[in-house]
């Protein structure tokens, strides 16, 4: 099946350390213009360090890369899947400096990212933008070595309410249920940003912006689905920066520790805002929380993210057919009043209508 507009699906990810050596060369790109010292980025490297410097984010994309490759087969979808990151290796101008080298310049992004923010949005289409400039696939040249052709880039809305995204969370969450409920209390987690960042995703919706707003609005359908009467509520993790700064609150640990001074005895958390169990994950919460759950006296479950689950998988093939097939918003799959979430501009557009 011909693919339209699109000739490669660009996997675009976060990235992580693959072995001690590299933790702290990939926390200052993470932090690169903070200006933060080694020594306070050692602080957090304890966390990969813990996991033999290695974070398991790139080995999830591989895979995620791996069966998005199958089910694009499966469907006869011809468009041949690239990977890169903003942190690490593989990085994002290596991806499209290799796309463009096997005959692929109309790139579909699919960003491991469902929510509105800056970092899961703004950033990543600047990332987009000096990946083009530096490999000179911008039209210009300005890599230096006069204009090598031009690369555009798209990318898929936001995924938070759709149906393939959420179906994970809701197996999840009914199985961690299970039959007794007395005494439980849902915790729906995701990351802390900065106040100001949460309200200029989207003034519009409230207070915390479309990033809270969003997030609220899948918890409701998930609990609804699958923990119907059960207590819960939105709280935040993996929170950084200046402490001075106001983030998104209450903290997850704090949120365990007050549920158990008002009798909660049993927390199921589930982390809506990360499509994979990664370092946030595996340390903020698999060690951190639960062993604030342990000090207070209170059962902890955790819920699987995503991951390679055949209904993510497939309504990410979804979301790129939509995309293929032009679909309007009202044969776009969502859950939710919010959705579906608009199309962003295309990265690369204006220099190549401009070299026509």
């Amino acid at each position: 099946m011909s693919a339209g507009a699109f000739d490669a699906v660009l996997l675009a990810s976060f990235g992580g350390p693959e072995g001690q050596d590299d933790v702290i060369p990939f926390l200052r790109n993470v932090t690169r213009g903070r200006g933060i010292p080694d020594e306070r980025l050692e602080e957090v490297a304890v966390h990969y360090r813990h996991f033999g410097g290695v974070s398991p984010i790139n080995a999830q994309n591989r895979a995620l890369k791996a069966a998005l490759e199958t089910e694009l087969a499966a469907r006869g979808i011809d468009l041949p899947v690239h990977w890169g990151n903003r942190n690490w290796a593989p990085f994002f101008a290596d991806a499209v400096r290799d796309a463009h080298a096997q005959g692929h310049d109309r790139l579909l992004a699919v960003v491991t990212s469902a929510y509105t923010s800056y970092s899961g949005v703004g950033q990543y289409r600047e990332n987009f933008e000096k990946a083009l400039a530096d490999t000179g696939l911008d039209g210009t040249g300005s890599d230096g070595t006069g204009s090598n052709g031009t690369v555009t880039i798209d990318r898929l809305r936001e995924f938070f309410d759709h149906p393939g995204f959420v179906t994970p969370f809701i197996e999840g969450l009914r199985a961690a249920v299970g039959a007794g409920t007395a005494n439980t209390h849902v915790l729906f987690t995701t990351h802390s940003i900065p106040d100001a960042a949460a309200a200029a995703s989207g003034p519009q919706y409230g207070p915390g912006g479309a990033y809270v707003a969003q997030h609220c609005a899948i918890a409701d359908v998930i609990a609804a689905q699958a923990a119907p009467g059960v207590p819960y509520s939105l709280c935040y993790q993996s929170r950084s920066g200046d402490p001075r700064t106001p983030w998104l609150e209450p903290d997850v640990n704090d949120e365990i520790r007050r549920l158990a001074a008002v009798g909660v005895q049993r927390v199921i958390v589930v982390p809506i805002g990360f499509v994979s169990d990664h370092m946030e994950v595996l340390w903020d919460l698999d060690t951190e929380a639960a062993q604030t759950a342990a000090e207070v006296g209170v059962d902890f479950a955790r819920v699987a993210t995503p991951g390679i689950h055949p209904a993510f998988v497939a309504g990410l093939v979804d979301l790129i057919q939509e995309r293929v097939d032009a679909a309007p918003a009202d044969k776009r799959a969502h859950l939710t009043a919010l959705g579906p979430w608009p199309d962003h501009a295309t990265v690369g557009a204006t220099v190549m209508a401009s070299t026509r």
